[in-house]
């Protein structure tokens, strides 16, 4: 696998490889599944879905800052691999809810509602201890030469993942239950512990505080940078969010058909997605990002008209395969520029989640707000926009610490 890359990869890079592929299968099984799980659950409410989840991004988003600062006390690779323990914790209470969710005592008793509480606040210590450290390594461990295909890699095995994942979760769901898959998508997540025994040690401290932090967010000098991962974050919620609940509906709640097409949409991507790395390495990702960017909106607007199960193929084949060129050359800036902070990288990395965050909850908002006066598909039209905020990210304007600041 690694003659794909230029020389050697570093053993960090290999170990969080590893890690991730078993993550990404576990979250394959449930990704399109959940947000269909809890439309189900609340009764065929899709704003009752979106409230979940916007709390979910709001409530990162204020406490990543401080989290950080935690961080400092336990270190990035411990803290990677509690956010390990707490991501089969979270799925844990998910199969709670989905033991418990049939009876009505447990409802009146008020269970439900702790439940979810508890299921937010452990998500958001999760995100916390999980994306600082990751992105901290990814920008440590990956390599200018080999960055895009690095990120390509990782992102062409997730994909390998999601076109086993969802035909198998449909069949299981339809077959036995939720229960099964929430107990699978628990082992695999304590299974990836085991490549991150090997992780190197990384050095980082969080030197800023919580509201300086916020003035660094605010600053006119990251202004555009935080715009295109707010972007990122807004389209992104809709896809997370709504595109799974709009083709429950359109496919009238048949979990194995919706699980056969999505991985057949997948199976279609991960050559592309190969593919698209060693370009962006070789190319210039700016042009790259601008060309991918505007078709990836073009499919988002197409995705409107959806109203087969042939049309959600071929549609998402395409969409699919132009988020691909859009998120390669993305990714693999976001690291360079990340990489480029020097000992600052943790700190880029806290503006980098706190401005996603606010860009999926900006984006809920507007949902919930268009769900009003539209139907659930026009929200696309939305996400079309904010993917082309994206490009904003090929701009310099940010400062460049060095290698050795600090």
């Amino acid at each position: 696998m690694f003659k794909y890359f230029k020389g050697e990869v570093s053993a960090g890079f290999i170990s969080i490889f590893t890690a991730r592929t078993i993550l990404r299968t576990a979250c394959s099984l449930l990704g399109l599944f959940l947000p269909i799980f809890l439309y189900v659950l609340f009764g065929k409410k899709a704003e009752y879905v979106i409230y979940f989840y916007l709390i979910g991004h709001l409530l990162y988003a204020f406490t990543v800052a401080l989290g950080a600062r935690f961080l400092n006390s336990i270190g990035l690779r411990r803290s990677l691999r509690l956010s390990i323990v707490l991501g089969a914790v979270y799925y844990f209470l998910f199969y709670l809810v989905d033991k418990m969710s049939g009876s009505d005592v447990f409802i009146l008793e008020g269970a439900f509602l702790y439940l979810f509480i508890a299921i937010v606040v452990v998500l958001t210590v999760h995100r916390i201890m999980y994306w600082i450290p990751l992105n901290t390594d990814m920008a440590k461990f990956t390599d200018k030469k080999n960055r895009a295909k690095e990120v390509s890699s990782i992102e062409a095995v997730a994909l390998l993942a999601g076109a086993i994942g969802p035909i198998f979760a449909g069949w299981v769901i339809a077959s036995y239950s939720y229960t099964v898959v929430f107990i699978i998508a628990m082992v695999l997540y304590l299974v990836a512990l085991i490549p991150l025994i090997y992780l190197p040690r990384t050095k980082e401290t969080y030197s800023w505080g919580y509201f300086e932090t916020w003035q660094k967010y605010f600053s006119k000098k990251r202004r555009k940078i935080v715009i295109s991962f707010m972007g990122l974050g807004a389209e992104d919620a809709v896809g997370v969010v709504v595109w799974p609940i709009f083709i429950f509906e359109l496919l009238k709640g048949n979990y194995f058909e919706i699980g056969v097409l999505s991985s057949l949409i997948v199976v279609v991507s991960i050559v592309f997605q190969l593919s698209a790395g060693g370009l962006a390495d070789k190319g210039n990702k700016n042009k790259m990002l601008h060309f991918g960017s505007v078709l990836y909106a073009l499919g988002w607007i197409v995705k409107i008209f959806v109203i087969t199960a042939m049309h959600i193929f071929i549609v998402s084949a395409f969409h699919g395969l132009t988020k691909i060129f859009a998120r390669t050359p993305f990714d693999a800036m976001t690291f360079e520029k990340a990489a480029d902070q020097g000992h600052f990288v943790d700190e880029f990395t806290v503006i980098h989640e706190m401005a996603i965050q606010f860009g999926k909850a900006i984006m809920l908002i507007f949902v919930l707000i268009s769900l009003q006066y539209f139907s659930l598909e026009w929200s696309f039209l939305l996400a079309a926009v904010a993917s082309l905020f994206m490009n904003f990210l090929a701009d310099k304007q940010i400062t460049h610490h060095g290698r050795h600041a600090g």
